[in-house]
């Protein structure tokens, strides 16, 4: 692999544990993990990996995937050197690789609103806009003008928002993976500092008290069916703090999964598709799952 090596400038990490890049805290040894500082570098690694037939993942936060405890043979390529940000009047222009929260912050107290929703999301912009992510009945959607995306041809493009498809927690990336996200212009509102603060910081309060933050998860597991919850659906079922091995499900909050301890990914798979069964069978509802499984 020395030429894979060769091909980025801050060189190639080799049997990565991933446990240490999810917010799950489960995975298994990767093979190798990459993180082009450049448009440039990504294209090479891609066409090296394209070409060798080797299998890959495009990783943000590790905010919504789940890997299995058996090794990744292949390459995660990690976009954490996409790191610009320009704000200009209520327009930003980020990269994929920077963190949610902290753009969701820097833009609230800069007094621009539109991003509230997000100060709660631990991913990255890239993972954000692949996803639709959201929360109170926001998400990037409604904020996004356009992206620039990596076309599978290798070619830089843009992609305006009604291009995008975006709808509840899913968007042409998500239906293209070989599409990739490098940079997105997102625009808000004026609005007052103080005001905007008052409801992050209430959300904040609302999320400590409901969320069982203190445990590794990666948030909701499944999607909110119409008119309902699925954090009400499972409860009603009596599955909360139902357990496989260390992956509970929240009593806190039924729509979480959390690992209490040295839970695997095989495991917590386990149980979202038990839950997922457990949930049809009693009420006929078909809950859909919104976190990744990665073999």
């Amino acid at each position: 692999m020395e030429q894979l090596e060769t091909l980025v400038s801050n060189g190639v990490k080799k049997d990565i544990i991933l446990s240490n890049y999810t917010t799950y805290k489960v995975g298994g040894k990767a093979d190798f993990i990459i993180t082009p500082k450049n448009v440039e570098e990504l294209i090479s690694v891609l066409k090296y990996v394209r070409s060798h037939q080797m299998k890959y993942k495009i990783l943000g936060n590790g905010s919504n995937v789940i890997f299995n405890n058996a090794p990744y043979h292949g390459v995660i390529i990690k976009l954490d050197e996409f790191q610009n940000l320009e704000m200009i009047g209520r327009e930003v222009i980020v990269g994929a690789g920077y963190s949610l929260m902290r753009l969701a912050m820097k833009v609230s107290l800069a007094g621009l609103t539109g991003m509230e929703f997000a100060t709660g999301i631990p991913g990255t912009v890239g993972g954000a806009v692949f996803m639709n992510a959201g929360a109170y009945l926001s998400d990037m959607g409604y904020i996004v003008k356009s992206i620039k995306v990596l076309t599978p041809e290798y070619e830089v493009i843009e992609m305006k928002n009604e291009e995008l498809n975006f709808h509840y927690r899913t968007s042409f990336l998500k239906e293209h993976p070989d599409y990739i996200c490098l940079e997105a212009h997102i625009v808000l509102k004026h609005g007052a500092k103080d005001a905007i603060m008052e409801v992050i910081q209430d959300r904040k309060k609302r999320r400590v008290s409901s969320q069982p933050l203190e445990y590794p998860s990666a948030g909701s597991v499944f999607r909110n069916p119409e008119g309902d919850s699925a954090g009400r659906l499972i409860e009603s079922v009596g599955l909360k703090g139902t357990k496989i091995g260390g992956a509970m499900v929240s009593e806190k909050h039924a729509n979480f999964i959390i690992n209490i301890g040295d839970a695997t990914g095989e495991e917590i798979k386990e149980l979202i598709l038990y839950v997922q069964k457990v949930v049809k069978e009693k009420t006929g509802i078909e809950l859909k799952v919104e976190q990744e499984f990665v073999e």
